[in-house]
């Protein structure tokens, strides 16, 4: 289980987010550009440091001003699957899914059978050789997540995880994506603009406004809230 506190003073507004994700559970982060929903994801994956509060994942804390703990980013055992992807252009999609087994100094051998494995399960074994630059976006995200999900990760973190892929792919690529997050059975925060992705991926959802919490609850319960100009927006209501 994940479970946070936040608080950090952004350019425009002082973000101070409280939350909880369990295990095997998806929440979805919905609101305006700006409202603090990817620096979210940052703090908890190490990337920024919050100026207070507490971010616990199991029985660790990775966070606690009020224990001094900052547990670097590379220590978290967070998969966080960025905007862009992040990926290596110049590197194979074998080299770039076994980039972090190779970080952690694993044997050349477990890493091979390791690759081998991860790529069947995202049909990649055909592009093991290929760079990465020649593939489609729905390729790439599905090698940026077997490199996420390579390294058994005790927790996702998605940034617009579907923003990369052609829009006719889109479909086939949302049911692959939710397979891959229930097999994975652990904690899970995506991060879209896409009513979509919500309808499909999140058991929770949560609505962010300025670096606040405004609600906190199942899809139906936030997206029920038409009086709010972002949700009539987003729905299409």
């Amino acid at each position: 289980m994940l479970s946070l506190h936040v608080i950090r003073q952004l350019r425009d507004f002082p973000l101070d987010v409280a939350l909880s994700v369990r295990s095997g559970e998806t929440l979805v982060l919905i609101g305006e550009n700006g409202s603090g929903k990817s620096t979210v994801l940052n703090l908890v994956s190490g990337i920024l440091t919050p100026d207070a509060g507490e971010i616990t994942l199991g029985d660790r804390a990775l966070f606690s001003d009020g224990q001094r703990i900052d547990i670097p980013a590379e220590n978290r055992n967070i998969g966080h699957l960025f905007q862009s992807y992040a990926l290596f252009p110049h590197m194979t999609v074998f080299e770039n899914v076994a980039f972090g087994l190779r970080c952690r100094k694993v044997p050349k051998p477990e890493i091979a059978r390791s690759v081998a494995e991860h790529l069947r399960a995202m049909n990649l074994s055909d592009l093991s050789g290929v760079n990465v630059g020649r593939l489609s976006g729905g390729q790439r995200q599905r090698v940026a997540l077997a490199r996420a999900l390579i390294l058994d990760p005790e927790l996702l973190l998605l940034d617009e995880p579907l923003a990369a892929v052609d829009m006719r792919a889109r479909g086939a690529m949302r049911t692959e994506l939710r397979d891959q997050i229930r097999d994975a059975g652990i904690p899970c925060i995506v991060v879209t603009h896409a009513l979509r992705d919500v309808l499909e991926l999140a058991d929770r959802l949560c609505l962010l406004e300025e670096g606040k919490v405004l609600a906190d609850g199942t899809p139906e319960e936030v997206l029920g809230m038409k009086e709010n100009g972002f949700i009539a927006s987003f729905t299409g209501g």
